[in-house]
């Protein structure tokens, strides 16, 4: 495989010298032979105005006109051609020592990734398809300089075409609008890459933990095409990594002005729907019942008696919905069987330990041996949102009740010193994953704790994971690990973080501490809201997601190692909506609904509109929409087995009035 980056002319000269302010490297291809590089050279009348000048090329014109912070890219064919152009941007920052920024893929240097993910570790030079990205765009940010430099595509993406085999050298089965964008560490300097069409290198990554040859495709263009590619070169001036990651999310924001889509279901219709996978899910063939809500496929969408009290699962607050919903629309069906899981959970869902039955698999007869920080906090949220519940209704539940004070005693066991949680631990609490990213869960069953028993001491314990977030996680700007399938950067964590300040920010009567608490949200919501994408992504025909017409803006990617995107949101809007009131930021508030329009009913499958699923009510989970696939199908379809358990009960609680606010300032 011949090297990308030979033969590239450089220019370190800056910005406003007559030489370009950047350097490229040219390749054509014809079919069934090695794509070549074309020897080039710049030539400019005027120094904003150049054109590439070469001796053995003439088969296409490519021109550049950079004016203040815009540079526009013309590629003119004048014969027929299959092409590939890549800029490097050079900047004055050293790699060392500055942090990378591709939102929704890429924070700082990547390092805190599985072996097997793209990070600095694998390679200093990196360049992924744009679609890889929430916005196309490519950072750098210098905490020595306190400034950065960011180049951001801004064209409107309308077409992609398919790319076969999907790893060396390609030529695009017709037009495409996906580009590429990444950075490289030259002479120990960052320059920022961007090109058309893609390139990955130096490896694709085409699926978790495998990185495969790298990528490069070709646009096949007929004499006389032209194509314009348009960007915004800027300086972006930020104290610390968190204020650069703010900056640039709020203009490319400006940039692309996301709309909420058009959503014709209103909330009542959608819940109607959703219900039908709690009709149709139910089994209580076992000593558990539950909701048949993962590892199912999409083509039959079967029962197995598979149940997760969280994570991929929600299998209680599941049953809490199915209560709530049926009792206010008449339904005692729908009331049974999630008062069944409740019943079989407050029997048998707890062990000898005192910890929740987190995994338990009846059709392969074994359940996990390992419990995590994570699933017990979510575990006991849909709990105690049910004896709120119940105790509105009159009702108590005594047995239920002790058996979560124990839980809750092994939880503060387990705290650390400096307020955290581990990640997984044995029944005995033996710390088994001393990662510290799923700690913010802990937050949310430990303040609604406070509240329901009114014990001090769980309040205590929460104010001190809040101090751990505000000192480590969010002043740090280290998001990290709050998935229990990947050791990553990721969307959960930041989301995590949002959650916990929120709910802290309702138990204090203290101006000072609610304002620090306010001020560190407003943090990680920026890191939140990079995850989500602020375009839609292109498909290409025959692609089941662009011909049924998704929309991708407001989706969110999932992590640095989960390269699809998902409708992971749960109850986060009302942080966000929070934020956006408390400092009066228009754009959080807008990106709110830009989520809640998107997530709500593009894929749900319904009669006449299945989306690709096999029943009503079963929304998808991963959906795939680059150049990614867990095991088959790749971009535009879904992962053949998925959860939608989980996916079920985000949408849910997405559209639910604010449960916690409900719940923690209840009188």
């Amino acid at each position: 495989m011949r090297v990308i980056c030979a033969g590239l002319f450089f220019v370190t000269a800056s910005l406003a010298a007559a030489e370009p302010p950047f350097s490229a490297t040219l390749a054509v291809k014809t079919a069934g032979n090695p794509a070549q590089d074309v020897p080039h050279q710049w030539q400019t009348e005027n120094g904003t105005d150049w054109q590439l000048v070469t001796e053995q090329f003439d088969s296409a014109r490519i021109m550049m006109h950079k004016k203040g912070e815009t540079l526009a890219v013309t590629i003119e064919a004048t014969a027929d051609v299959n092409i590939n152009l890549q800029l490097h941007i050079p900047t004055a920052y050293d790699f060392s020592d500055s942090d990378l920024f591709l939102p929704g893929f890429w924070y700082k240097k990547n390092l805190k990734v599985s072996e097997g993910a793209p990070s600095a570790d694998v390679s200093h030079h990196w360049s992924f398809r744009e679609d890889r990205l929430s916005v196309p765009l490519t950072s750098v940010f210098s905490p020595a300089d306190g400034q950065g430099m960011m180049v951001m595509r801004t064209d409107k993406h309308q077409k992609d075409a398919i790319s076969l085999p999907g790893k060396g050298e390609m030529i695009l089965s017709g037009q495409s609008d996906i580009g590429s964008a990444g950075f490289a560490d030259i002479g120990g300097k960052v320059a920022l890459q961007v090109g058309f069409p893609f390139l990955e290198a130096p490896y694709t990554y085409t699926k978790k933990l495998h990185l495969a040859p790298l990528s490069q495709a070709f646009l096949p263009m007929k004499k006389g095409q032209t194509v314009t590619l348009n960007y915004e070169i800027s300086t972006v001036d930020a104290g610390d990594f968190s204020s650069f990651v703010a900056a640039v999310w709020e203009q490319a924001y400006d940039e692309f002005q996301p709309q909420p889509v058009d959503n014709p279901l209103p909330t009542e219709q959608v819940k109607s729907i959703l219900s039908q996978f709690y009709q149709q899910s139910f089994t209580d063939d076992y000593e558990l019942a539950g909701f048949s809500g993962q590892n199912i496929t999409v083509e039959n969408a079967e029962i197995r008696p598979n149940f997760e009290v969280g994570f991929i699962g929600r299998v209680l607050l599941n049953a809490f919905n199915a209560i709530e919903y049926g009792r206010a629309h008449n339904q005692p069906v729908l009331v049974a069987k999630g008062e069944a899981v409740i019943s079989s959970y407050t029997d048998k869902g707890f062990n000898s330990g005192g910890f929740l039955r987190e995994v338990v698999n009846f059709e392969k007869g074994r359940e996990t041996s390992d419990y995590s920080i994570r699933r017990q906090s979510e575990g006991l949220y849909a709990l105690f949102l049910y004896l709120q519940y119940e105790n509105q209704r009159g009702k108590s539940h005594p047995q239920l009740e002790t058996k979560i004070r124990r839980l809750l005693s092994n939880m503060l066991t387990l705290q650390k010193d400096n307020g955290s949680f581990p990640r997984k631990f044995d029944i005995n609490m033996r710390v088994v994953d001393e990662a510290e990213g799923s700690s913010a869960s802990a937050v949310l069953a430990l303040a609604f704790a406070h509240r329901y028993f009114g014990d001090a001491i769980y309040l205590k314990a929460a104010r001190r994971t809040g101090d751990y977030l505000v000192n480590e996680t969010v002043k740090n700007a280290e998001y990290y690990s709050s998935t229990l399938d990947a050791n990553s950067i990721d969307k959960e964590a930041a989301l995590f973080t949002g959650m916990a300040l929120y709910y802290l920010s309702m138990l204090t009567d203290h101006e000072q501490q609610y304002q620090r608490y306010v001020d560190a949200a407003a943090k990680a919501n920026y890191f939140v809201m990079s995850w989500f994408y602020l375009w839609d992504v292109p498909f290409a025909p025959g692609q089941m997601l662009g011909d049924i017409g998704l929309r991708t803006r407001g989706w969110g990617n999932v992590s640095a190692e989960n390269n699809h995107i998902d409708a992971y949101i749960f109850g986060y809007l009302n942080v966000m909506r929070w934020v956006a009131e408390e400092k009066q930021d228009k754009r959080a508030a807008n990106m709110a609904d830009v989520i809640q329009t998107s997530l709500t009913s593009q894929l749900l499958p319904r009669p006449g509109y299945m989306a690709g699923m096999a029943k009503v009510g079963y929304h998808p989970e991963v959906v795939q929409h680059t150049n990614w696939q867990y095991h088959h199908n790749g971009k535009g379809f879904y992962n053949d087995d998925f959860a939608p358990g989980w996916v079920v009960a985000s949408i849910w609680e997405m559209l639910s009035e604010d449960r916690a606010k409900q719940f923690l300032t209840a009188q």
